[in-house]
């Protein structure tokens, strides 16, 4: 039988719980990722083209530009925190794929907004320019190519987006295990 509280965990116990951890880890991970993309669908706030068909756009861009699966990847979940958060969505979603993706990607998505808002931050009042403070960062180049040639182009609802199931290999691969533990 296995412990009631963690004050009697012994190593075997801890043991078979890291080996289960470990099997959760390969498939659900994914699992849940693609469950939650999935859900974008529902999320249109405005724009023509719902967050699945914006995502699965973004992220048919960086695969036919040659993006590597992590740069995939990240280009199909950039906006997944807009499940949870709109304004805080981009350091969610960066909080989401830390684990698995280089920081040169993890500081591009969470600050992919910045950098967006050379596109539209100045009708909200806000610096259009707010990019620039990032610049010299070594994620810098890396944020720029996400948003400015995968993202900010990707909100044609007509546009002959990849499947969602056609990037399950990427997001298999990149989810299976984790580069490091946060």
């Amino acid at each position: 039988m296995m412990f009631t509280t963690m004050l009697e965990g012994t190593k075997d116990d801890w043991m078979h719980i890291a080996a289960e951890h470990g099997k959760h880890q390969r498939s659900a991970a994914a699992d849940q990722i693609i469950d939650s993309l999935k859900r974008l669908e529902a999320i249109e706030v405005g724009f023509g083209a719902n967050q699945l068909v914006h995502s699965l756009m973004t992220a048919t861009l960086a695969r036919r530009d040659g993006a590597t699966d992590e740069e995939v990847v990240a280009a199909l979940c950039h906006d997944i925190g807009k499940l949870f958060s709109i304004p805080n969505h981009g350091a969610i979603a960066g909080e989401m794929l830390k684990p698995y993706v280089s920081d040169e990607i993890y500081h591009a998505i969470v600050h992919h907004q910045d950098f967006q808002g050379r596109y539209y931050y100045e009708h909200l009042g806000k610096d259009p320019n707010a990019r620039e403070q990032y610049r010299g960062q070594p994620w810098f180049d890396m944020a720029e190519k996400i948003v400015d040639k995968w993202d900010a182009p990707a909100f044609d609802p007509n546009y002959d987006v990849d499947s969602l199931e056609s990037f399950e290999p990427e997001i298999r691969r990149v989810f299976a295990a984790p580069k490091r533990a946060i």
